[in-house]
C-alpha cells in the first residue's frame, strides 16, 4: 500500500501531523509512506524513520503533480486542504481524504464570538482523516528527529549551563509579546534563559540581551533543528503560539505559553501526554479571538491580548512547573 500525504506548511503545522506518519507506518504493515511539502521545510521530515519519500514542491505545482502521478499512490491523505491539495487530489491516482479544517466554526468565533469550535486538538482531528483505514491515534507524543551532530549541539551547550529556552518569534506581530514587556518577563524570573528565533527576531533579541542577563541569544544565528536541540535540553520552555512550541511539546518539555490574537481553543495548544504547561491568556477581552491566524499589528491598536498579560501569573506558572 502506498499512501501520499500533504501538508505544505508551516513548521508548527507539520510537526503537529507526525502522529498521523508514525500511525500509519506502525498500524498498516508493508504501507509505503510518501508526504509532499515546500522545499523549505524538507529538513523537518528527512530524518523521520516513519516517511519513505519525501516530495518537494519547489516553484511548479504541474510539475509536483507530474512527479506525484508516477507514484501510482493507492491513498492520499490530505492534511492541509486548499486550492492547490484540491487540484493534486483531482489529478493525482489514489483515493483521497481531507482533514476539516473547522473554518466555518474558526470564523464564527473570531467575527462572533460564537463558540462552536470542537473540544479536541487539531491532531486528535488530522488522525480522525485515517480512521477509515482503520488506523487509530497511539496516544503518544509528536515526533521530531535530530542527528547526531544536532543533538550534540543542544548537549554541550546544556552541560555548561541550566536554562530556560524563549522561543520569542511567531508569524504574525500580533502573535509576539513585545519586546519591552519580555524583559520585564526574564528579570522576573531570575533564571537563565536562552532566546531563540528567526532572522527577523534579531532586532527584538538585541534590545533584550540589552536589557536582561541571558545565557544565550541564538536569534536568527542557527537552524531549525539546532533551536530544536537547545529545546530539548533546556529545563523548560517559554513559547509564543508557532512552531517552537509544537517541537517543545515533541519533547515532552514543561512549557509556558503566551496568547495574543489567537486562542488555544483553535486545537493548537501543547500536545502533551500530561499537563505540564500553562497557556498564559488576557482573559474577557471582546476583541479577542481577532484572527484564526493574525496580524502585522494590532486592527483595534492597543494590542492589549499581550500588552496586558500578567506577568506575575507567568513568573508563578514557570515556577510551579
Amino acid at each position: 500500500m502506498k499512501i501520499l500525504i500533504l501538508r505544505f506548511s508551516s513548521i508548527g503545522d507539520i510537526v503537529l501531523t507526525t502522529p498521523v506518519v508514525r500511525c500509519l507506518k506502525q498500524q498498516l504493515n508493508g504501507c509505503e509512506i510518501h508526504y509532499a511539502t515546500k522545499s523549505r521545510f524538507a529538513s523537518l521530515l528527512q530524518d523521520n524513520p516513519y516517511i519513505d519519500k519525501v516530495h518537494l514542491l519547489e516553484n511548479s505545482l504541474p510539475d509536483l503533480i507530474k512527479e506525484l502521478r508516477q507514484e501510482n499512490f493507492d491513498f492520499v491523505i490530505d492534511l492541509h486542504h486548499n486550492l492547490r491539495t484540491f487540484f493534486i487530489k483531482k489529478l493525482v491516482n489514489g483515493k483521497s481524504f481531507s482533514f476539516n479544517k473547522i473554518n466555518f466554526e474558526k470564523w464564527l468565533m473570531v467575527n462572533f464570538k460564537i463558540n462552536h469550535l470542537p473540544s479536541e486538538h487539531i491532531v486528535d482531528r488530522y488522525l480522525k482523516t485515517v480512521e477509515t483505514l482503520g488506523v487509530k491515534g497511539d496516544r503518544r507524543e509528536l515526533d521530531f528527529f535530530l542527528n547526531e551532530e544536532e543533538a550534540a549541539f543542544g548537549k554541550v551547550f546544556s552541560t555548561k549551563n541550566n536554562y530556560i529556552a524563549f522561543a520569542i518569534g511567531g508569524q504574525f506581530n500580533t502573535k509576539k509579546m513585545p519586546p519591552e514587556r519580555i524583559v520585564e518577563l526574564i528579570n522576573s524570573l531570575r533564571k537563565n534563559v536562552v532566546l531563540l528565533g528567526g532572522k527577523e527576531d534579531e532586532a527584538a533579541a538585541n534590545f533584550i540581551a540589552s536589557k536582561t542577563k541571558l545565557v544565550g541569544n541564538f536569534c536568527g544565528k542557527i537552524s531549525i533543528h539546532q533551536s530544536a536541540a537547545i529545546i530539548k535540553y533546556a529545563d523548560a520552555v517559554i513559547t509564543h503560539d508557532t512552531g517552537m512550541m509544537h517541537i517543545a511539546a515533541a519533547f515532552q518539555k514543561k512549557i509556558v505559553t503566551i496568547w495574543g490574537n489567537t486562542i488555544p481553543q483553535f486545537g493548537m495548544q501543547p500536545y502533551l501526554q500530561n499537563d505540564l504547561f500553562f497557556n498564559a491568556e488576557v482573559d474577557d477581552l471582546k476583541c479577542r479571538p481577532c484572527s484564526k491566524i493574525g496580524f502585522d499589528a494590532c486592527p483595534k491598536k492597543h494590542f492589549n491580548c499581550m500588552n496586558l498579560q500578567n506577568i506575575n501569573s507567568i513568573k508563578l506558572a514557570m515556577d510551579k512547573l
